[in-house]
């Protein structure tokens, strides 16, 4: 077997490494570090985990994925798109056992890199991708609802319904400053490309000067987290904070601390492993793309990536931390940044933890509405809003696959939808296929008693009833049915057997059966079933014209 070997992009990237390279990777990095900051804690406090929790796993996550990892560029850390999946794991298994289903994960993801499966990750269609990517995008809003509204709840159920009636129930403890708060930071971080960057900037006379340069570069998160903060502060609103909830945050690294482990617990935590490993590589691998298509720097090596994210994934978690994966928004500022190297997505784990020792105790006073806006805007531009509006282009195969695999991620969850989403798929393909498969008549002059059919596309099991239908269908005065195969691309073990059907049901008729130019495929499985040696190479000839002379020459079969 030929395994991936071990070679981290950082190796490479480091030939000719200079002084402009390094001053370039680390103003990325501590870019990105900052980005990654409000990011980080307010998907472990959706997640249901302490915001420590995900300061921790972008930094020991984010470190090792760009120091061991496959690509350039890629930072990688706690995702969104994890949001949905920690809840419901933490909520039914509880933090220990998502601790060890995340080590599990990091396991089985270094195993598909080390055996090269990372190319694979292409197969899953990209309406599945689409439909549980949105549906994903709206339970992190859904979650979000509780502290945009400043809601009284303990917590929330994991369940769809669960959470609508439980808000729905919880109104009467709307506090309209944690509204306007979270409401504000949202609004806010929409409008802040559109004021200081993008092709129309709305303060157009600012960004020429280098007020309007040094706003247009600091990273909107960062504005909305310390502009929200002071105003609550300065007008001593009533709102939760992450003092208020969690204590505040710890000045230090987490202790190392090897969750208890028990070969009952991982039979229980197959399927929550499961859909942490296929979401981290499909997440890492789509994000390592996306990467690729804004730089101009060499391709990721897929296997290498996954094996980085396996690597993180098992050792996270002994500091108590969360699932890690490649991450598309700090990925892509990074590569706007400047960054060449993974050099950069070091120094980014750097800056979080020298953010973490020296200004911990300032994280207390975040409001909760806060990251609630924040969290609100990442699922705005997580989601692919504009498929829906252009399903109507898309034939019904793919309409019921990006909606079905949408409304399953939103009411059931992810690895049902996947799951279903796959089977739907299957089964359209398929059908497709075998929609594409065509017996039709040909017109060569043969004499009577001569009848030539020509078989176009892949004779397969989902196929073969259109060759089954073809013994009655010939004429009364047949003696002879030749079947043109120079457009049969491929076929399976299921169509041989219904050529071998047709074969015996033709002979009870008399009618005698010859093969005309068949391809390499089908005529290499024909001689390893035996059935061509059964036919006998007189009825298989190289070409339409020596089958009609054969035919023409042969006996009557009922002779």
């Amino acid at each position: 077997m030929n395994l991936q070997r071990f070679r981290p992009r950082l190796l490479d990237s480091l030939h000719g490494y200079d002084r402009h390279r390094l001053f370039a990777d680390l103003g990325a990095g501590i870019t990105v570090g900052i980005v990654a900051l409000p990011l980080a804690m307010a998907f472990a406090i959706a997640s249901g985990l302490k915001p420590e929790q995900g300061l921790f796993t972008a930094i020991i996550a984010g470190f090792l994925i760009a120091a061991l990892g496959g690509s350039n560029v890629q930072i990688g850390g706690p995702a969104g798109a994890f949001i949905v999946i920690v809840y419901g794991i933490v909520e039914r298994y509880g933090l220990a056992n998502l601790l060890i289903a995340t080590m599990l994960a990091g396991v089985l993801l270094f195993a598909f890199g080390l055996l090269r499966l990372g190319g694979m990750v292409r197969f899953i269609p990209v309406s599945i991708v689409i439909g549980f990517t949105n549906g994903i995008a709206v339970l992190i809003a859904l979650s979000q609802v509780k502290d945009l509204l400043g809601l009284s709840i303990d917590k929330l159920p994991a369940d769809f319904f669960s959470q609508i009636g439980t808000l729905a129930s919880h109104l009467d403890s709307f506090n309209p400053a944690a509204f306007a708060i979270g409401a504000g930071t949202a609004a806010g971080l929409f409008l802040w490309p559109r004021l200081w960057g993008g092709p129309a900037p709305l303060v157009g006379a600012l960004t020429a000067g280098r007020a309007g340069r040094i706003a247009a570069r600091t990273p909107g998160p960062i504005i909305a987290l310390v502009s929200m903060t002071a105003l609550v502060a300065w007008l001593e609103l009533p709102v939760e904070t992450i003092g208020s909830r969690f204590g505040g945050i710890p000045r230090a690294l987490p202790a190392f601390d090897f969750p208890e482990f028990s070969w009952a617990t991982v039979k229980q935590l197959f399927i929550p492993t499961l859909t942490i490993a296929l979401l981290g590589a499909v997440e890492s691998l789509l994000c390592a793309r996306v990467a690729d298509n804004v730089s101009e720097l060499p391709r990721h090596d897929p296997n290498q990536e996954l094996m980085a994210q396996g690597i993180a994934n098992f050792v996270v978690p002994w500091f108590g931390g969360m699932p890690a994966t490649g991450t598309i928004a700090r990925t892509v500022t990074n590569v706007r940044a400047g960054a060449s190297t993974p050099v950069s997505g070091m120094v980014h784990a750097a800056t979080l933890l020298a953010i973490v020792l020296v200004a911990a105790p300032l994280a207390s006073a975040v409001p909760l509405a806060v990251l609630a806006g924040i969290l609100l805007f990442a699922a705005w531009n997580m989601g692919e809003w504009r498929e829906f509006a252009r399903l109507r282009h898309f034939s019904l195969g793919y309409r019921t696959i990006l909606l079905g695999t949408f409304a399953l991620t939103v009411i059931f969850d992810l690895t049902v939808a996947v799951e279903v989403g796959l089977v739907l798929a299957c089964v359209f393909f398929i059908w497709r296929m075998g929609s594409l498969f065509r017996v039709e008549p040909l017109e060569t002059g043969a004499p009577a008693g001569v009848v030539v059919r020509r078989l176009y596309g892949a004779l397969f099991f989902g196929a073969v009833g259109r060759l089954e239908r073809l013994a009655e269908e010939l004429p009364a005065d047949a003696r002879v049915l030749v079947l043109e195969m120079h457009q049969l691309i491929s076929m399976d073990s299921s169509g041989l057997d219904a050529l071998e059907q047709l074969e015996r049901a033709l002979a009870r008729r008399g009618i005698e059966l010859r093969l005309a130019a068949p391809n390499e495929q089908p005529a290499s499985l024909m001689r390893r079933a035996g059935f061509a040696q059964r036919l006998g190479d007189a009825r298989i000839a190289p070409d339409l014209a020596s089958a009609l002379s054969a035919s023409t020459a042969a006996p009557c079969a009922s002779a």
